[in-house]
């Protein structure tokens, strides 16, 4: 996503950018090195967790030691964080390290405490995905603005929080439907979700819900932004629009697993077209 959003968009927007391609190369390895150290951490807490679901899977207490996961955690993550103070210092806004502290904060407790407080696993992933997407405005485009080029900086900063925007809606909704996918398990376990303590009816209400302000937010900015962009228009009906209709009206009679997995695979195909889709918008806009 944050390379699609550089060279696809913002290096064929022809702005101003703060990092070299090595330095935002090592943007990216730091978010995905605190983004693995989370999921490193999330399968140590979780080890019994792993056993009982897919054991055939489990790596922390099997393929590996607890005590080398622990310093797999510890190195990727201070990797991570490190990375984000050397490039904070480079743009000269080493406050903006503390965005990356906040970050390997979060998955902490996401690992920690999601099962013992519905919905909070659900928001930090989302929330974390937005991160993800306005540490490229920050550390990218707003360092390279001045008054000279404001306006256009802005634009482009405008269309990464759009998009962050419409990124945690997607990855919310994305979550809450996995609670309902795994509310077996969950209530196995013991775990507490939104599914378990809600129930599968008022689940499928909510999801339904977000739906509705998703397809509003899409249609809204396609008419606001992109209604002269015939291409764009097109792609938006044919892979967010569609895919989310055929989520919502299938998701009602959903009751299997073999169901939820086909409807997982349709979330997976908008988050991906949706990243891409930022690529499109500046083809049309060339060959408009």
């Amino acid at each position: 996503m944050q390379l699609v959003i550089r060279y696809l968009f913002l290096t064929q927007s022809y702005i101003d950018l703060a990092l070299t391609d090595i330095n935002f190369l090592l943007l990216v390895v730091s978010t995905v090195c605190i983004a693995a150290g989370g999921a490193v951490i999330q399968h140590i807490i979780h080890q019994e967790d792993d056993e009982i679901i897919q054991p055939q899977k489990r790596v922390v207490g099997k393929t590996i030691s607890e005590a080398a996961a622990y310093n797999w955690y510890i190195g990727l993550t201070i990797i991570g964080v490190g990375l984000g103070f050397y490039l904070a210092n480079i743009i000269y806004k080493p406050s903006f390290a503390s965005l990356f502290i906040l970050v390997a904060t979060l998955l902490y407790v996401k690992a920690t405490n999601f099962n013992r407080i519905p919905l909070i696993g659900s928001l930090i992933s989302a929330l974390l995905t937005a991160i993800s997407i306005l540490v490229i405005a920050l550390f990218d485009v707003f360092p390279a603005t001045d008054v000279a080029n404001k306006i256009r900086m802005g634009e482009a900063f405008g269309i990464l929080v759009d998009y962050a925007v419409f990124g945690f809606f997607l990855v919310l909704l994305f979550e809450i439907f996995s609670t309902l996918k795994h509310k077996q398990n969950d209530e196995m376990l013991g775990n507490t979700s939104l599914a378990t303590r809600l129930g599968i009816t008022k689940i499928k209400i909510i999801i339904g819900i977000f739906i509705v302000v998703l397809l509003a937010l899409i249609m809204y900015y396609c008419k606001v932004f992109l209604f002269e962009l015939t291409l764009v228009l097109y792609y938006t009906l044919l892979t967010l629009v569609g895919p989310l209709l055929f989520f919502g009206l299938k998701l009602i009679g959903s009751s299997t697993l073999k169901e939820f997995k086909i409807l997982e695979r349709t979330l997976y195909f908008v988050m991906v077209f949706s990243i891409l889709s930022i690529a499109v918008i500046v083809y049309n806009l060339k060959h408009a």
